[in-house]
């Protein structure tokens, strides 16, 4: 990813591991991404946490975010695990010559998206996201609180969220 462009970006974890269901598990990415706000590394505009992924529309504004991003997360939710949820943390086991665990897959996958009709496409998608029938996480996308739907719908304040018609 280029610093100073906006991408569709999705990671999920190895194996399609549900490890983010948990609601203490949502919160270690928000607080990853808030940190990465603050720290002026990104603008962030739009997001949504599901059980075993995370999708994001953001614009980088240092070197190796996704990197950053990435390892930070995967060592507070290893931390998280192993205090409060072992059981899943067993199923991120790999015993790899370099790591026991591992949490993201590598292929996480950005898109850079041209123009305001791509944005807002995905933006739909993501909001979305959680009231598709393979997942049914609400019954309409406002009441799903891992989700930036409702910065956008109710005007809802989030110190994290810089709206997207501020860059296109």
């Amino acid at each position: 990813m280029e610093e100073n462009r906006i991408y569709f970006y999705t990671a999920s974890i190895v194996d399609w591991k549900p490890i983010l269901k948990s609601d203490p598990s949502k919160e270690i990415i928000l607080n990853s991404l808030e940190f990465l706000v603050n720290d002026d590394a990104v603008k962030l505009f739009g997001y949504v946490i599901m059980p075993n992924h995370i999708h994001l529309i953001w614009l980088p504004l240092k070197p190796s975010l996704q990197l950053r991003f990435m390892k930070f997360t995967a060592q507070v939710l290893k931390f998280h695990l192993k205090d409060q949820e072992p059981d899943l943390l067993e199923l991120l086991l790999v015993n790899k010559k370099d790591r026991k665990y591992q949490v993201w897959q590598r292929n996480s996958q950005a898109k850079e998206l041209r123009g305001r009709r791509m944005l807002e496409q995905k933006l739909d998608y993501l909001h979305n996201n959680p009231c598709q029938g393979k997942w049914m996480l609400a019954d309409d996308p406002t009441r799903y609180r891992y989700s930036s739907i409702r910065f956008y719908e109710f005007n809802e304040p989030n110190q994290m969220l810089t709206h997207y018609m501020d860059f296109v």
